[in-house]
């Protein structure tokens, strides 16, 4: 589905903002296959280099067809990450180290515009929330990670049994805001996922694309502020 122009769909004025977290807020820091292959050597396992690990991690997670956000859900998809050579599958020796591992601010990084963004937006009295397909972990995660504060509701995909593109968990979201689903703008890298997902629930939608080179929605989160002070100038 194409992406358009905020300014283009925006029909009504925006109160609040929802943002998807992995790859709109953080990414995997230096990458999956880095902190794989970390703690995989600290047990003794170095068949794969970090770069082999990212390729088999990206396989694997396109190859799923569903996905749970789990405990059990990430132990068979790492154990599919590292079959093979492997005697040995990390769901009997170092997942848990791994699942603790992906728990903690260290392994991921907050892209650069984030800060800068949430500052201005929370300034101007927009309400901010987080709507993501993730585990128990994600709460202390954003804690650790200084995310938190800034946002008044978190509808993750564990807590509330629908992962996205379920317009449930987009529902939740704007209940917990007390807004109407047409006055919230959700921010994701997804096109299934967060634009499919919140035009269905009656969102407002916008992908954020930084690595690519296409001409449709944004390519950093410090456009979104000037875009809706421009569409309410407009009103």
């Amino acid at each position: 589905m194409a992406t358009k122009a905020l300014s283009d769909f925006i029909a009504v004025e925006i109160k609040a903002v929802t943002f998807d977290v992995g790859g709109t807020l953080i990414e995997p820091w230096p990458s999956v296959g880095h902190v794989y292959a970390e703690v995989a050597a600290r047990h003794g396992l170095t068949t794969f280099s970090a770069d082999q690990l990212d390729a088999r991690f990206k396989s694997a997670w396109r190859a799923r067809k569903s996905f749970g956000y789990s405990r059990n859900d990430w132990e068979e998809l790492v154990d599919e990450v590292f079959g093979g050579p492997a005697s040995h599958p990390p769901g009997g020796t170092f997942f848990e180290e791994l699942y603790e591992r992906f728990a903690q601010p260290e392994a991921w990084h907050v892209f650069e515009d984030v800060m800068p963004a949430l500052d201005e937006l929370a300034s101007r009295q927009i309400k901010l929330a987080v709507i993501s397909n993730w585990d128990e972990r994600l709460r202390g995660l954003m804690q650790a990670l200084k995310l938190d504060r800034y946002f008044e509701a978190f509808a993750i995909s564990c807590e509330v049994g629908f992962p996205k593109p379920s317009p449930v968990i987009f529902e939740h979201a704007a209940e917990k805001l007390g807004l109407p689903a047409g006055s919230i703008l959700h921010i994701g890298d997804s096109s299934k996922m967060d634009i499919d997902g919140a035009r269905a629930a009656g969102f407002q939608a916008l992908q954020i694309q930084r690595q690519t080179g296409a001409d449709t929605g944004i390519h950093s989160l410090a456009e979104v502020p000037a875009r809706i002070v421009e569409h309410k100038s407009k009103d």
